[in-house]
C-alpha cells in the first residue's frame, strides 16, 4: 500500500521554501536535543533527521550540537529535565511520553514530535493539528486509529478467526487503542480479549492466557517496546498458532504474519523541516502538525505457511512486500 493514502493529512499546509542560508545566523551554533524511550528509535532519528539537517546547512560538529537522551519509559521524566538543561533551541521527542517529559521541565522550549503515537489534541499536547499553539509541533502517526485499521486488515487476512487477542501495555498506555480496536471488532462481528505485557519476561504468560481464552488471531498494539521485541512475539505467536499483525513492515520480517504502518523513514525525515523552521525563528505553535499519508504493508508468506493459513489473493495483491 505504499503511496496509498489511508489517512488524509489534517490542515495540510505546504512548508514555505526555506533555504539554509536564510535560516542560519552566521557564526551561531544551534543546539538540538533528542529524547526517546527506545535506542533504536533514537538511532533512526540520528540516521534520518541529522543527515537532512546537514543537507539544509546544519551539520553536527560544525554549527550544530546534538545531545541524545535515551532510556526506558520510567526514566523519561529525568531525561526530559536533562534535555532541557542543555538549553536547546529545539528538542526532538519520540512518543507522547517523551513530549510530556520535556513539557514537565519547560513549557517554552520548542518541541518537535518525531513522532507521537496518540492524538496530540486528545492527549492535551496541542490545541488543534492545524494550529497547535504552545511549544509543540511535529509529526503524529495516529497510532490509535491505525491500531483499528490493523485489526481490520488482520480480519481480511484471516477471515475465519473470530476471537481476536489484543496485546497491549498495561493501563493507561493503550486505553484509547484498545477502545478503537474493540469498536472495529464489534462492527466486524468479532470478539476481543485484551492481554497485557510490558516486558519479554511477561510474554509467555500472556500467550498462555491467550491460548486458554481460545484466541484465534492476535493484534499487537503500537508500542516501541513491541517493535523491539517483534522477533520474540512472532515466535510465540507461531507457537500458539496465532496469525498476528504489528505496526511496522519490519515486524513482518521478524516473523509476524503482517506489518502495517507509516512509511517511517520519509515520515521521520520530515522532522528536519520543522527543526529548520524553528531555527529560523518560527514559533512551533504556528506550525501545523502532520499525519502520515503513505503506508507500508508487508506479509510474511513463510509465517502463513507455518500457520497453515491461506491468505486471500486480494490481500496479497495489496501488499508492498511479500516475504517468502
Amino acid at each position: 500500500m505504499k503511496g496509498m493514502i489511508a489517512l488524509a493529512p489534517l490542515g495540510a499546509i505546504a512548508f514555505a521554501s526555506l533555504t539554509a542560508a536564510s535560516a542560519q545566523a552566521p557564526g551561531r551554533t544551534y543546539r538540538l536535543a533528542v529524547i526517546s524511550p527506545s535506542a533504536s528509535i533514537a538511532e533512526e532519528i540520528r540516521g534520518t533527521v541529522l543527515p537532512e539537517l546537514a543537507r539544509r546547512g546544519f551539520a553536527e560538529g560544525a554549527n550544530l550540537t546534538v545531545t541524545m537522551h535515551v532510556g526506558a519509559m520510567a526514566a523519561l521524566p529525568t531525561l526530559g529535565a536533562q534535555a532541557v538543561a542543555t538549553n536547546p533551541d529545539v528538542v526532538i521527542a519520540s512518543t507522547n511520553a517523551g513530549v510530556n517529559a520535556v513539557l514537565a521541565a519547560s513549557r517554552s522550549v520548542p518541541i518537535v514530535m518525531a513522532f507521537a503515537g496518540e492524538d496530540p489534541v486528545a492527549a492535551g499536547i496541542a490545541q488543534s493539528l492545524s494550529r497547535p499553539g504552545g511549544s509543540v509541533t511535529g509529526l503524529t502517526n495516529q497510532t490509535t486509529q491505525l491500531d483499528g485499521k490493523r485489526l481490520s486488515l488482520l480480519h481480511e487476512a484471516a477471515p475465519r478467526a473470530r476471537k481476536i487477542a489484543i496485546l497491549a501495555i498495561p493501563p493507561p498506555r493503550h486505553e484509547a487503542s484498545i477502545m478503537e480496536m474493540q469498536e472495529v471488532a464489534q462492527r466486524l462481528g468479532l470478539q476481543t480479549d485484551v492481554f497485557f505485557a510490558s516486558a519479554p519476561s511477561e510474554y509467555a504468560a500472556a500467550f498462555a492466557a491467550m491460548r486458554a481464552a481460545g484466541a484465534e488471531a492476535l493484534a499487537v498494539a503500537g508500542a516501541p517496546e513491541f517493535v523491539g521485541d517483534a522477533a520474540i512475539i512472532a515466535r510465540l505467536a507461531i507457537a500458539h498458532s496465532l496469525p498476528a499483525i504489528g505496526e511496522r513492515s519490519s515486524m513482518a520480517r521478524e516473523g509476524l504474519l503482517i506489518g502495517y504502518g507509516p512509511e517511517r523513514i520519509a515520515f521521520r525525515r520530515r522532522a528536519a523541516d520543522f527543526v529548520v523552521r524553528i531555527f529560523g525563528g518560527a514559533l512551533p505553535g504556528d506550525i501545523s502538525i502532520e499525519r502520515p499519508t503513505t503506508f507500508e504493508f508487508a506479509i510474511n508468506r513463510s509465517t502463513a505457511i507455518a500457520l497453515g493459513l491461506e491468505i486471500p489473493t486480494v490481500i496479497l495483491a495489496q501488499a508492498d512486500e511479500v516475504i517468502e
